[in-house]
């Protein structure tokens, strides 16, 4: 077999089907498509909602309902303070949902854009890492709007009855503290495929992470108190037991991380050793035919 032919098999190995040769302005034209479509799909969503505006809005008043149900004898409702409150809300409602249903969307197009660039390997550890940062989002939003937000209403409730104060809460202070913690609490969730990045790419290990693991809890003591709306010590614990759970798993995987590197490292190093070992002439001959098939 030929010098050409080798190039041209291994060229066939390392290409990727999803590879094209594009210039700048086709990047910028591939770009400003990814946009359009990100953008039609959040106003489409967005319109959706505003067209089921009440049906969404019962949704969203789940938490609040359901807590005030369990104070019968009290008087408690939501109401508007200012005039524009309730354009207010709508444009709220709209933009919030509008963000919540087109997310996995935007994702999948902005996944479309960069997967030319990707090799094989690469895609293959892109596409499990975007699944998990999905299904942590999910997780984390409905921790926050099933868990949190009906905590954070019943804590108001019995600290307004304790000083024997009367209930006079605005709707949109409500709807603040609902995006805040849904959308809050799904990106926090986020933070272990950080960590696992960190440590794939090298910038720390596992022992580092065991070590510092005392801080790392005060750190997430901290990041509840700064997303939780409320003071309520019970909340932010709620809040940042999760985080701590999800902190040991990172640790978990990121030893396994650290392993398979390891192994991949130690791989190298045989095959070094190995070509090392062979007589200088067969050396010199298996170097020169890697780098004709380099070329």
């Amino acid at each position: 077999m030929s010098a050409s032919d080798d190039r041209d098999s291994n060229a066939e190995q390392t290409s990727s089907p999803r590879e094209r040769v594009m210039g700048f302005w086709d990047h910028l034209n591939e770009l400003r498509g990814t946009i359009i479509k990100s953008a039609t799909v959040f106003v489409l969503f967005a319109a959706l909602i505003g067209y089921n505006l009440q049906d969404f809005n019962t949704v969203l008043m789940w938490p609040f309902h359901t807590v005030v149900l369990e104070y019968p004898k009290l008087n408690i409702e939501l109401g508007t303070v200012e005039m524009m409150d309730p354009f207010n809300i709508i444009i709220q409602l709209c933009l919030f949902g509008g963000l919540m249903l087109s997310a996995p969307f935007v994702l999948f197009f902005i996944g479309q854009f960069v997967a030319p660039a990707l090799t094989e390997k690469e895609m293959r550890a892109v596409l499990p890492l975007c699944a998990y940062a999905f299904f942590l989002f999910i997780a984390g939003a409905a921790f926050g709007f099933f868990l949190l937000v009906p905590s954070a209403v019943r804590v108001t409730i019995e600290i307004n009855q304790s000083f024997g104060w009367a209930f006079r809460w605005n709707v949109a202070s409500y709807y603040t503290m609902l995006t805040r913690l849904v959308l809050g609490v799904g990106a926090t969730f986020q933070y272990p495929l950080l960590i696992v990045l960190l440590v794939w790419l090298g910038i720390v290990n596992t022992a580092f992470l065991r070590k510092y693991r005392r801080h790392a809890i005060v750190a997430v003591f901290v990041l509840a108190a700064i997303i939780t709306p409320s003071t309520d010590p019970l909340q932010q614990t709620l809040l940042a037991a999760p985080l701590i759970v999800l902190y040991e798993v990172a640790i978990i995987v990121a030893a396994r991380v650290e392993k398979r590197r390891e192994r991949n490292a130690a791989a190298v190093w045989i095959a070094l050793l190995a070509l090392w070992a062979r007589s200088p002439s067969q050396r010199a001959k298996d170097l020169a035919i890697g780098n004709v098939v380099r070329s």
